[in-house]
């Protein structure tokens, strides 16, 4: 009773939303027609002009569209705007995926547009606000390393400035002679190199150069490229998961495997936080975390004979496609149902705390062992779910060293943003719970690193949690089932694609670097794609699993009553074998 009155209610409330919208829309047409001339305000439909008021439906895509033209319209009549300190922006653009652009400053965008033209101050400084800390006046800031142009910010044109802050400008730094700071090549493929120079021209990232495991060579060789470099490395994983993305989606659609899920647009988040974690913090992904189990080793073998059920598919084929996991790489197996993983991922943290705790006092020299982290991953729609509340408000109060990662990508399946909250995206909750949090750009793969490497040492130090939110796109469809163009444009979807993708910005910093070019990375998508079909190739040719593994990995002794279970199905083949 109550649930069904509170939709009455709610029903109530669209229907009166929907005449005041209308109103609106007529007076600001009518507010409009002298200042701006040219601009076409849309009426509502004929049918919703004549259906009777209590039987009027609210439709929120058509009001927001409505009310848009209306914003859109104004803004041409004043375009003077101010941040969240009341400094003046002026000639302020804010076409759909694109950044504040301000004439007078410097090429660094102030601020950033997502999903929903949500404007957000961009800051070049790494902090964690922690429940001690004053929050973030106006929206909270996105803290981001290297611009779509692929070259390191300087720190001087950041839309969110704390005053108390004053940070290291880049231009006291004398660039290397007959070079431009922001574009000075170093030696192709020499990490420490590339270290010393990008410490003396971006002062500012000190601490997030000096720690970042990207820009150190690994003490062995990787197996899978054969090198120490762990910057190449993490650029190859970027371009191997986009070809898989690619392929096998396109096997699905062919009908060779059941299903599929893109993460194209998301792969910075993938390898920035996989190359920031240690094998020992237990992942729990949500389904759009393929590059974190690639780094940790997952080969393209393994992902495809998941993807095809078949013998060696480590969960027996008992799974949908990419519903990956593995024990031994510490990824626990995705499962479908919304949020799961996030109480989950707490209940495992607080495990890890207890055993640290319990180490120590019975062998007082453990202390000095390096802690783990539980990683719980999922996007801005399973931030709506019972039990992402569950979750933060257990680890808040337990003070378990857990990371909630929020891949806000603008959409949750068919939802934008725009219908799933109302207040400053995710991160904005941590606060409420007691909880660390911290906004970081999700197409960054420096500044994903750095935040996510931040984050789990706040975790291990004081045994608590930390949200962290991801600013991205999703380029792809949510899934195979899924058609994206029902719900946004076309327009909007290439417009994201030109300016914001992940891996156009870690080429652009290549090239600058001097390291690769365009040959080079058509070499090693080209190489990345031959793989992908090779491992394709082989897993689909393979058996599936044998009969006799549907009864096994529930008990470690099979109990009776699976044992005749199973002489019942074998009986039964046997009487019919030409059914099976």
């Amino acid at each position: 009773m109550m649930r069904s009155s509170t939709l009455a209610i709610l029903g109530r409330c669209h229907r009166l939303k929907l005449r005041s919208t209308k109103e609106s829309v007529n007076s600001g047409a009518r507010s409009l027609s002298s200042s701006v001339p040219t601009a076409r305000i849309e009426e509502l439909d004929e049918t919703d002009k004549a259906t009777p008021p209590h039987q009027i439906r609210w439709n929120p895509k058509r009001a927001s569209k409505l009310i848009k033209k209306i914003a859109d319209a104004s803004s041409h009549t004043k375009n003077d705007r101010k941040d969240q300190h009341g400094r003046l922006l002026t000639d302020v653009t804010t076409t759909k995926g694109d950044s504040l652009k301000v004439k007078g400053m410097a090429p660094s965008p102030s601020h950033a547009i997502f999903t929903g033209e949500a404007s957000v101050p961009i800051t070049s400084k790494l902090r964690i606000i922690t429940p001690q800390d004053d929050t973030p006046q106006g929206v909270w800031p996105m803290f981001r390393i290297m611009d779509e142009t692929g070259i390191f910010r300087d720190g001087s044109s950041d839309g969110y400035i704390e005053h108390s802050v004053s940070l290291p400008s880049s231009s006291n730094v004398e660039p290397k002679t007959g070079q431009n700071s922001s574009t000075a090549k170093t030696t192709p493929f020499d990490l420490d190199l590339l270290r010393t120079s990008l410490l003396s021209q971006y002062p500012v990232y000190k601490n997030e150069i000096e720690e970042s495991f990207l820009l150190q060579p690994s003490p062995s060789e990787y197996p899978d490229t054969l090198s120490k470099n762990t910057l190449l490395r993490a650029h190859r994983h970027m371009m191997r998961l986009r070809q898989m993305d690619n392929i096998l989606q396109n096997a699905q659609r062919q009908g060779r495997i059941s299903f599929y899920m893109s993460c194209r647009g998301e792969e910075a988040i993938h390898i920035g936080s996989a190359s920031a974690l240690k094998l020992q913090d237990t992942v729990f992904a949500q389904y759009r975390e393929a590059g974190l189990l690639m780094w940790r080793g997952f080969t393209l073998e393994q992902f495809t004979n998941q993807c095809f059920s078949n013998d060696l598919d480590l969960g027996r084929g008992r799974q949908m496609p990419i519903h990956y996991g593995s024990r031994a790489l510490n990824y626990h197996t995705i499962s479908s149902p919304l949020g799961t993983q996030l109480p989950q991922a707490v209940g495992a943290a607080y495990k890890l705390k207890l055993s640290a705790l319990n180490r120590r006092m019975t062998n007082p020299d453990s202390a000095e062992e390096e802690g783990s982290v539980a990683v719980a991953f999922f996007g801005d729609g399973c931030a709506s779910t019972t039990d992402f509340h569950s979750a933060c408000n257990f680890a808040a109060t337990l003070q378990a060293p857990v990371i909630f990662f929020c891949r806000n990508n603008g959409y949750a399946i068919s939802t934008p943003v725009t219908e799933q909250y109302a207040g400053d995206g995710i991160v904005s909750r941590a606060p409420g719970y007691g909880m660390a949090g911290i906004r970081v750009d999700g197409n960054d793969i420096f500044a994903v690193h750095a935040a996510v490497r931040a984050a789990r040492s706040y975790a291990i130090e004081n045994s608590a949690p930390v949200l962290i939110e991801a600013k991205t796109y999703r380029q792809s469809h949510h899934s195979t089932s899924d058609d994206s163009t029902r719900y946004r444009s076309t327009e909007e979807l290439h417009s994201f694609k030109n300016k914001s993708d992940p891996l156009k910005r870690f080429n652009a910093f290549l090239e600058n670097q001097g390291w690769m070019g365009k040959e080079d990375f058509a070499s090693i998508r080209d190489e990345e794609r031959i793989d992908v079909i090779k491992a394709m190739t082989s897993a689909e040719q393979r058996p599936p699993p044998k009969l006799e593994t549907m009864f096994q990995d529930v008990y470690h002794d099979i109990p009776p009553h699976l044992e005749r279970q199973q002489e019942q199905l074998l009986s039964h083949m046997k009487k019919y074998p030409g059914q099976y």
